[in-house]
């Protein structure tokens, strides 16, 4: 990817989304608010703060409402807003996050900055059925970017999900688990190309390789790793990154291997509603010729890794990290981030909506 942005990629669709339930959704979030919650809540359509969410354990912005300051009913306002807008399934994956980030703040002795309601909301513009608005919520391992646009589109990246550890294995919530699929399915996928492909698509053998941080260190430009989001390249502050296509192109892959990469974006894009899923799974299907996949790592059972799939229209970021609050000074496989960006200006529904992301 050169930088220069292809047009006419992202068309107007109809999602079939709940507009009229949405928008009373968000009423009563506005309505639950204090007027000095108000005053941090609201924001203009195109305002700044609109992209400077992150992955913080603790305050970086002070614009939005944070949730673990406010009212039960505000709160509750929130889940009833997601849960009118995300799929079942969805829903499920960032109550989930939320509530591993909880465990987390209780492994560490630290609730008051890791609790499941340790997030900001903001909302942008007006929550209208016919007018475009968006909300965003985000915190430690979770930030959604949500736009909807006319009262029939919805928009949702860039989206951020993470967890440490990723697995609750005491307290009410024991059993619950995230991002198990996003790390088997990428492993099959690798799995099962080809050796040339393979070979293609490793770009490095050693997901804790030592050049990863030197370049970082001595050419931060072209860096291929930070402290925050280690392999990653798409994460918060990123926006409008060339980031170039690497690894194997999947052009010319088996009908299952293609059935097999369009279930794993699935699960990446989970949070989509139903109807607009698919139309998004079929954008992604017509660019699979067009598509690169690249690994760092080994790919056996019990390895860490990294890997991104990226195309015209979307990039998919896997990445087993070190321990941030746990103890491990090496990538292991339950501290997981993830990302979901969509190239050529299609976050936050600029592209859609033709105008320029700057």
């Amino acid at each position: 990817m050169e930088g220069t942005v292809i047009p006419g990629l992202y068309p107007q669709t109809s999602d079939g989304i709940p507009i009229s339930k949405i928008v009373v959704a968000a009423n009563k979030i506005i309505a639950a608010a204090t007027p000095d919650e108000q005053k941090r809540l609201l924001f203009d359509f195109d305002a700044p703060e609109r992209r400077a969410w992150s992955n913080p354990e603790i305050y970086v912005h002070r614009f939005g409402v944070r949730l673990d300051e406010s009212s039960e009913a505000l709160q509750s306002a929130v889940l009833r807003l997601l849960k009118a807008i995300l799929s079942e399934r969805g829903y499920e994956k960032a109550v989930n996050a939320t509530l591993i980030n909880h465990f987390l703040g209780t492994l560490h002795n630290a609730p008051a900055v890791l609790n499941r309601w340790s997030y900001n909301f903001i909302v942008f513009g007006t929550p209208s059925e016919t007018n475009d608005w968006a909300f965003s919520l985000y915190g430690h391992h979770l930030a959604l970017n949500i736009t909807l646009l006319r009262g029939e589109q919805i928009v949702l990246t860039p989206t951020f999900t993470g967890a440490e550890p990723n697995a609750i294995d005491d307290g009410p919530w024991a059993g619950t688990t995230i991002l198990t699929e996003e790390e088997r399915l990428g492993r099959t996928l690798m799995q099962s190309l080809a050796p040339e492909q393979q070979k293609k698509a490793q770009i490095l053998t050693d997901v804790d390789d030592p050049c990863l941080a030197k370049s970082f260190a001595d050419s931060f430009p072209d860096c291929r790793w930070n402290p925050a989001d280690q392999r990653q390249q798409c994460g918060a502050f990123q926006d409008n990154r060339i980031v170039p296509y690497e690894g194997a192109c999947l052009k010319g892959i088996s009908d299952s291997q293609r059935d097999m990469i369009l279930q794993l974006v699935e699960e990446f894009v989970l949070y989509l509603p139903d109807n607009a899923r698919k139309h998004r799974l079929e954008q992604v299907a017509a660019h699979l010729d067009d598509t690169y996949f690249c690994w760092i790592g080994g790919f056996d059972e019990n390895d860490a890794f990294y890997y991104r799939i990226q195309s015209p229209v979307i990039a998919c970021e896997f990445d087993h990290h070190s321990g941030v609050f746990l103890t491990n000074t090496k990538p292991q496989r339950f501290h997981i981030h993830t990302v979901v960006r969509s190239p050529n200006g299609g976050d936050y529904g600029y592209a859609v909506r033709g105008s320029k992301q700057t």
